[in-house]
């Protein structure tokens, strides 16, 4: 069994909704999870879409429109039910069922992509909600079990012989490129499965964030089987 007392100072749990949207983050906590076990067929919602790549997004109207058996109605009137409540606080959510993910090949041995440990940044406060509905969840590592790809010396000095600007300019080279986004898990690093039906809030790098940006990544999918999944 993997020990997770070194994330109960990051991850607090809540039980509704407006707990989620309204507790603070402070200190090391910068993870919010309304905690809750979903009934209802999401399977059938990812098989029933038709794709159209990748990734595929389903408006409510399509998903309003989907033939679905009983169970795939009650996961249907859950996932509108959660799009509502971001909505009305302000959010902006997509629903997406993910085959794969892009890859990042720009830079070979420094991936920026989202199956990378990496952290939102926004220039106004703001924060990730996420929800994994089926297939593989996404995952958070703890603060204190990363550390920043740029500051680590071989990919450090791998990143400049590649900058060809002046010296002052490459830390917003770094920014600009988003490498100053990316973590390096330490080897003895316990990643945290996020779960399925469980609504998280993440905190996310901006100007007047108070608490460290949460680390985490999209996970490697598993062959013939798609991702239904909620972000903004």
């Amino acid at each position: 069994m993997i020990d997770l007392s070194h994330t109960e100072k990051q991850i607090h749990y809540v039980t509704n909704f407006q707990d989620l949207i309204s507790t603070p983050f402070s200190g090391e906590m910068n993870a919010i999870c309304w905690n809750r076990q979903l009934t209802g067929d999401f399977s059938e919602i990812t098989e029933k879409i038709t794709l159209s790549g990748n990734i595929t997004e389903i408006g409510q109207d399509e998903l309003r429109e989907l033939q679905l058996s009983e169970q795939g109605q009650l996961a249907r009137e859950i996932i509108l039910d959660d799009l509502k409540l971001l909505e009305a606080h302000g959010a902006l959510p997509i629903l997406n069922v993910i085959s794969y993910y892009e890859r990042d090949d720009a830079y070979p041995f420094f991936s920026t992509d989202v199956y990378s440990f990496h952290v939102d940044r926004s220039p106004v406060p703001v924060d990730t909600f996420l929800c994994t509905y089926y297939g593989t969840s996404s995952e958070i590592l703890p603060n204190s079990q990363g550390r920043k790809k740029v500051f680590i010396p071989d990919i450090r000095d791998e990143l400049k012989k590649r900058y060809h600007g002046a010296e002052e300019g490459f830390e917003s080279f770094l920014s600009e490129h988003s490498f100053d986004l990316h973590y390096q898990a330490n080897p003895d690093a316990h990643p945290i499965s996020l779960g399925l039906g469980r609504l998280w809030r993440l905190a996310v790098d901006h100007p007047e964030s108070k608490v460290p940006p949460c680390i985490h990544r999209a996970p490697k999918e598993k062959p013939g089987q798609n991702r239904l999944l909620l972000i903004c």
